[in-house]
């Protein structure tokens, strides 16, 4: 039996690495709560983050969670299409003309949408708001994977989809969710921060309480909320591990990888010994009416995980990476089934 040494927490947990795969139940509502460049451990049994711990201690768990790669927008692109598209850049420009979530969900008639803290207005097209200087922004379009496709950001109807986040509290209130609901935080609440004033870089135990706060008050208010149901899902994660500078792997922590991580050649400029270039370990919390309780799985998964659970639940089909069953692997092990 495998225990990570680390975080006591975990330690507690039962922690379980099933043999063969069942079938998933279909998911009334997905919720993905997306925070930013935190390792698991950096998170979890953190004295700064009392809500997430408890969430991953009282819910179930994955103790081997990656991010697919470096740096933040290929794994927001990744974990709503399947592949990273040879992007490993942060640039806001970028655009992707793939196959995405938002088709399989409309082809299967679906009901989805984005909730975006910090968005002025829904459909919003620039790339940073209030201020067009990447580093005091609090909303950024890497992490809006949904404007970073054409077929999204082209179509009115789309774009009138992804909103601002104020808008999830009426939509509780109405007990009118959205069966896929996507949430990113702004800049100073998904733990990733900025040089500016705000919430600065410098301050990570302020990131972490930020982060935390957020997590703990949106997760209260959906399974509290009329929409919430016994088979309704949260799956809350980091992008990728921490950042610390480290110049051999772009600046993160690590470049550890699974399931499908790109793979670059010697000599790339942020990961010059080349090879699998993954996320790094990262906390991934499953809250399910039907999930298991005080679960730690040790199963390998990433981000295209999450897409082959919910494309299985609701037999969507494959995209990408999810389609490769050898490698990628369904969540089901974190449900009650």
């Amino acid at each position: 039996m495998f225990i990570r040494p680390a975080s006591a927490i975990l330690a507690l947990l039962l922690i379980a690495a099933p043999a063969n795969a069942a079938v998933l139940p279909r998911f009334d509502h997905v919720v993905i709560i997306m925070l930013e460049n935190h390792s698991d451990l950096s998170i979890v049994g953190n004295r700064n983050a009392p809500r997430i711990t408890r969430l991953a201690f009282e819910n179930a768990y994955g103790s081997a969670y990656y991010g697919v790669t470096h740096p933040s927008l290929p794994n927001y692109v990744a974990i709503t299409s399947g592949n990273n598209w040879y992007s490993n850049s942060d640039n806001p420009t970028q655009r992707f003309d793939h196959r995405n979530i938002v088709d399989q969900l409309e082809q299967h008639g679906i009901s989805w949408k984005a909730y975006m803290q910090s968005m002025p207005s829904a459909g919003f097209a620039g790339n940073f708001y209030p201020t067009a200087d990447p580093d005091s922004a609090l909303y950024v379009v890497r992490h809006d994977p949904f404007m970073l496709f054409a077929d999204v950001a082209s179509s009115p109807a789309r774009r009138n989809r992804v909103v601002p986040l104020g808008q999830l509290a009426r939509d509780l209130r109405a007990g009118d969710l959205p069966q896929y609901v996507w949430i990113s935080p702004d800049i100073c609440h998904d733990m990733h921060g900025m040089s500016g004033p705000q919430c600065p870089y410098s301050d990570d135990a302020a990131l972490r309480r930020a982060g935390d706060e957020f997590v703990g008050r949106w997760v209260a208010r959906i399974v509290s909320s009329r929409a919430w149901t016994k088979k309704s899902v949260i799956f809350i994660t980091t992008d990728e591990t921490t950042y610390n500078g480290n110049k051999m792997t772009g600046g993160w922590l690590d470049a550890n990888a699974c399931c499908d991580a790109p793979v670059v050649p010697k000599g790339f400029k942020d990961f010059p010994q080349g090879g699998q270039y993954g996320g790094g370990l990262v906390p991934m919390i499953v809250i399910s009416g039907i999930g298991k309780k005080r679960f730690v799985s040790n199963v390998v998964h990433n981000h295209y995980s999450v897409l082959r659970t919910i494309e299985e639940s609701w037999g969507l089909g494959y995209l990408g990476m999810a389609a490769d069953a050898n490698q990628v692997r369904s969540m089901w092990e974190f449900f009650r089934l």
